[in-house]
Order: structure tokens, then C-alpha cells, then sequence
């Protein structure tokens, strides 16, 4: 048996089922996009058994595209959950068949509180296309199972519509990165565009020595700093070189080789560091995948060490 091709063919059909309803939109989208948009309360999702699934990540992807939005099952709504649903609140009613029995008790008292409904089934020509206000076909020629008989076409292009419903509100609402960030504070992009460099920066115990400082001296500092550095400073307290352990072991190579020589002369003398810990630590990150370092120095304006960021910092906090 022939899985690749098998496989091969449910994703065409599914393709194909998904430009045939791209060519049929009509100004219904828009429509259903000024309703949702001109929602005062929230925008409820409701459907029952497949439809239900794809209709609870279509209110979470509304919710968390800046559309305030949540999944109710019909059933639940029937038994005390209707108490949920009230004025200023809009409904998006999924059913293929547009007569699930479960979703049909619940549209009168829908109508009854003047409630506006988005419906989304096989043909306007259904209960629920009837009640509706706005009527998204997600009409298909064929489903993807062998048998023509379980959703998977179908189920595919519900979800793909209310993406594009969701998609449509972002752009008309100006939804931005940063937006979708403070919907996702804990997550990566949350991360990226959240968290500075001060928030994740070492503050205390620097390893922090004279430009006078012993080489055998520096080493036992960077050791106990545990960064696999050290910051070199001068009279005025400004860093001016950092020492790392690179630095030492081509020291060692050197004819002229003496530990008890100043640190500074096998140190960097230019070091790369940033003078605004308000920095995002994102930033901070691709300045050292940059200059294939391991640490930053983040100094004031005068160069006066006030931490340091070293990639570790970086992947503990989660910045990618």
C-alpha cells in the first residue's frame, strides 16, 4: 500500500477544498467581520462533536488576537450556561450539516435576546443558515476520508476560515507583534519582547579586577565569578579590558609567558558591551551570536561596569 501517495491525496483534496471556498468568498466575510469587530461584550464560539473542537480553537485564536472570545458547548448552554451569553455579546454558530439538534434549541433564545449570529454550515439553506444574520459557507465537494464520510475537509476548512476571520479583525484592529506579546506573556515572543537586559543581568559578585592585577591573581577572580571572565577596570573604575579564558590559554603559548604579569596585557581591549540595560534581552542576545562572544559588560555611559550578561543568562530565561 501506497501511504505516501494516500498521504499525498488527503492533503491535495484538503488544498483543493480550500481554494475552491477562496474563489466563493462574497461580502459575507466582511460582514461577519464588522459584527465581530463592533462586538461590545465577547464573541462566543459554540458547535457540537467535530465542529465543536475546531469552533473551541477558533475562540482561542480569536482571544488570543486581541477579539475577546470564548467556546461554549450548546448543550451546557441549554442547561445554565446561557447565562453567559447577554447583550453587547455576539454568537458564531458552527454545523456542517446546519442542523445539530443540540446547537438548533439554542438559536430562538439567541433571536430572543437579539443576539447577532455568525453561522458557518454546509448551505444557507439549514436551520441555522436561516436564523443567521451572517451565513460563511464551508461547503465541500469531496472529504479527504476514503469513504466520504468523516469530517476532514470539512473540519479543515472550518478551522481555515476562522483563522481568516481572525486574521481579518488583527489587521482591522492594527493588532501588532507587540499586542500578541502581552496575550502571551509567557511565552517566547512574550519573552522577546518583554524581558531587558537589566531583568536577567548579573548585578553582584562580578568578577572585577585593576588593570594592575597579577594574571595569577585575575584567573582566581574569574574562577570564582564563574562566567569564564573577567572585567578589567582602571584607575577611574572604567572597564577597559575583559579577560576570559580564551585569553589565558593563548597567553600560555606566548615565549613571553609570565603569570605574574599584569592581566590587562593578555586581555581584550575591546570588549563588547551595551550602555542601556533597558536593552531587550532579544537585542542583547543577537549582538552576541554577533560577535560570537559569551559575555557582555553593560555599562553606564562612562563605561563604569554595572553587570554582566553572558549567554547563559540568556537560555536560563528562556530567550531564544
Amino acid at each position: 500500500m501506497d501511504f505516501i501517495k494516500i498521504a499525498k491525496d488527503v492533503l491535495e483534496t484538503e488544498a483543493n477544498e480550500l481554494l475552491r471556498a477562496s474563489d466563493a468568498l462574497d461580502d459575507e466575510i466582511e460582514k461577519a467581520v464588522e459584527i465581530a469587530y463592533n462586538t461590545k461584550g465577547k464573541l462566543i464560539v459554540t458547535g457540537v462533536g467535530k465542529s465543536g473542537l475546531i469552533g473551541a480553537k477558533i475562540a482561542a485564536t480569536l482571544a488570543s488576537t486581541g477579539t475577546s472570545s470564548f467556546f461554549i458547548h450548546p448543550t451546557e448552554a441549554m442547561h445554565g450556561d446561557l447565562g453567559m451569553i447577554s447583550k453587547g455579546d455576539s454568537v458564531l454558530a458552527i454545523s456542517y450539516s446546519g442542523e445539530s439538534e443540540e446547537l438548533i434549541r439554542l438559536l430562538p433564545h439567541l433571536e430572543r435576546f437579539d443576539i447577532p449570529l455568525i453561522a458557518m454550515a454546509k448551505s444557507k439553506d439549514t436551520t441555522l443558515g436561516r436564523y443567521a444574520d451572517v451565513f460563511l459557507s464551508i461547503d465541500i465537494q469531496k472529504e479527504a476520508c476514503p469513504l466520504n464520510t468523516a469530517p476532514t475537509s470539512s473540519t479543515t476548512l472550518t478551522l481555515a476560515l476562522g483563522d481568516a476571520l481572525a486574521v481579518c479583525l488583527m489587521k482591522k484592529r492594527g493588532f501588532k507583534k507587540e499586542d500578541f506579546a502581552s496575550f502571551h506573556p509567557g511565552g517566547s515572543l512574550g519573552k522577546k519582547l518583554f524581558v531587558k537586559v537589566k531583568d536577567i543581568m548579573q548585578k553582584e559578585s562580578l568578577p572585577i579586577c585593576d588593570k594592575n592585577t597579577p594574571l595569577k591573581e585575575a584567573v582566581i577572580v574569574m574562577s570564582e565569578g564563574r562566567l569564564g571572565n573577567a572585567f578589567i577596570i582602571d584607575e577611574d573604575k572604567k572597564l577597559v579590558a575583559v579577560l576570559s579564558d580564551g585569553d589565558v590559554r593563548r597567553a600560555l603559548q606566548k615565549e613571553d609567558f609570565d603569570i605574574e604579569k599584569p592581566a590587562f596585557l593578555y586581555a581584550s581591549k575591546k570588549p563588547k558591551t551595551i550602555n542601556d540595560e533597558n536593552m531587550l534581552a532579544s537585542d542583547a542576545l543577537r549582538e552576541i551570536e554577533k560577535y560570537k562572544i559569551q559575555i557582555l559588560g553593560i555599562t553606564d555611559k562612562d563605561r563604569h561596569i554595572k553587570g554582566a550578561l553572558h549567554i547563559h543568562h540568556l537560555v536560563e530565561a528562556g530567550i531564544k
